[in-house]
């Protein structure tokens, strides 16, 4: 696995090449437009829905099915450790990355036809929610979900990495962990794992569980039975 720091400077190099002219430093703080807030509840959603296009066309680092079903394979399986001590604090989000924030990288990334102001925040552009199928023109609609929820981790092995490696995973564009959403849909998720909560629309089950794979197994976090079911069941609709 690669060290702490060479992660986070290997993400900021791939980030610039996101950057684009005019961009100006932005804080590590939620753009003032989104506030990409998460439930701690766990909140049921449907399993029904409209069409959602495979977005590995935008998400980085998505393996194959066949990928995804051997690092599965090799994933720890230990039930939820305890909640205790978390805050979404300890993992600190969305950091400057070479003059834009996380969030505005996002936004750009996934976005088709994105313009963005001075101070690097996305003004127009088109968006299709990938989770519920949703099409957004204003950027203020979106949160940028991480695959693998920020208390999920914590309870999977993150409650014990140092605040620099909680930063990383908490602003990771090398990997499948950021993608931006309609807002309902990230709320209605919240910090369940798969088990508890399915994308709506599930054309995208055979990306998320892959998405959900690769990061955990980068990561070298847990997975629970039941979540290890589940993602082997959403990796059975993958045609590949």
């Amino acid at each position: 696995m690669v060290g702490q720091r060479g992660w986070w400077g290997q993400g900021l190099a791939i980030a610039a090449v996101f950057a684009v002219a005019g961009c100006s430093a932005v804080g590590e703080g939620t753009s003032p437009a989104a506030t990409d807030g998460k439930p701690s509840s766990s909140a049921s959603a449907g399993g029904g829905g409209g069409q959602a296009a495979d977005a590995t066309t935008t998400l980085p680092g998505v393996p194959s099915a066949g990928q995804a079903r051997e690092e599965l394979a090799g994933l720890s399986v230990a039930p939820h450790e305890s909640m205790a001590g978390y805050s979404r604090s300890k993992f600190p989000h969305w950091a400057e990355q070479d003059g834009c924030d996380t969030r505005e990288r996002v936004l750009e990334r996934d976005g088709t036809d994105v313009k963005r102001d001075d101070e690097c925040r996305a003004v127009s552009g088109t968006w299709v929610s990938v989770y519920d199928g949703e099409t957004f023109t204003d950027a203020s609609d979106l949160d940028i979900d991480h695959t693998v929820p920020l208390a999920n981790a914590w309870r999977s092995g993150a409650k014990s990495w140092t605040q620099e490696k909680r930063k990383e995973f908490a602003n990771d564009l090398i990997r499948p962990q950021l993608l931006a959403v309609s807002a309902s849909s990230n709320r209605s998720k919240g910090d369940q794992g798969p088990d508890e909560w399915q994308p709506p629309s599930k054309t995208y089950w055979c990306v998320y569980g892959r998405s959900w794979v690769s990061v955990k197994a980068t990561y070298g976090l847990s997975v629970t039975e039941a979540e290890k079911d589940m993602l082997t069941e959403m990796l059975d609709t993958c045609t590949s």
